[in-house]
């Protein structure tokens, strides 16, 4: 009975010791494998990271030798003021000219059309300026009125001053250098005002230079 009793005992010993070492070696072989994934994927990552720190350098290089070429190359300056603007000329990029105004009264008497000796100065430098700036370029001289009807004067109407004052301009213009190609004299009247209330506004010569 005893050693029956210990050949169970033993046999019970034998099959709980296989029974552990089998599931030690299955757990042993999942980890394995799990490590040897893991490795793997470790692996890859490295070579990725690698490779990222590597276009990293490349795109910084490429960055340090654009800003290289950048500082060789001259500032662009923002250009100044002409001189027609620095003489109050309005600039219209859409359109393309500058427009310098002068009142009526600056340049003629009230109702005539003959130059007044003070004006000349003025209109020499702005001549000069058309000539140093936009030589060859298209000039226009319009004439402008207030509303009041001609009543003393010889001109027929607004219109005809406004026309006759341009005229006077151009002539000047002309004979001081700039070719009369390129002048157009043109007379608006009373129909294109600049203020509603003020008439000394709205008597004006303007000289229009096409830039383009």
């Amino acid at each position: 009975m005893r050693a029956t009793k210990w050949m169970i005992l033993g046999l019970v010993a034998i099959v709980i010791t296989t029974s552990g070492c089998q599931d030690w070696k299955k757990q042993y072989n999942l980890l394995r494998v799990e490590y040897d994934n893991l490795d793997a994927n470790f692996t890859t990552l490295m070579a990725q990271n690698q490779e990222c720190e590597n276009n990293k350098e490349q795109y910084r290089q490429m960055l340090t030798n654009c800003q290289a070429e950048l500082n060789k190359k001259p500032a662009v300056v923002a250009p100044g003021k002409s001189d027609l603007e620095k003489m109050g000329g309005v600039k219209d990029n859409l359109r393309g000219t500058i427009t310098v105004t002068i009142g009526s009264n600056v340049l003629f008497s009230s109702g005539q059309v003959t130059l007044k000796s003070e004006s000349k100065a003025r209109l020499q430098q702005i001549t000069s300026a058309i000539r140093r700036d936009y030589e060859g370029k298209e000039v226009w001289v319009v004439g402008h009125t207030d509303t009041d009807p001609i009543r003393k004067s010889k001109w027929k109407d607004n219109w005809e001053l406004s026309t006759q004052r341009s005229l006077a301009v151009v002539r000047y213009l002309v004979e001081n250098g700039i070719s009369a190609r390129n002048m157009v004299a043109a007379g608006r009247g009373q129909f294109h005002p600049v203020s509603n209330g003020g008439k000394a506004q709205n008597r004006r010569v303007e000289i229009v230079v096409y830039t383009r």
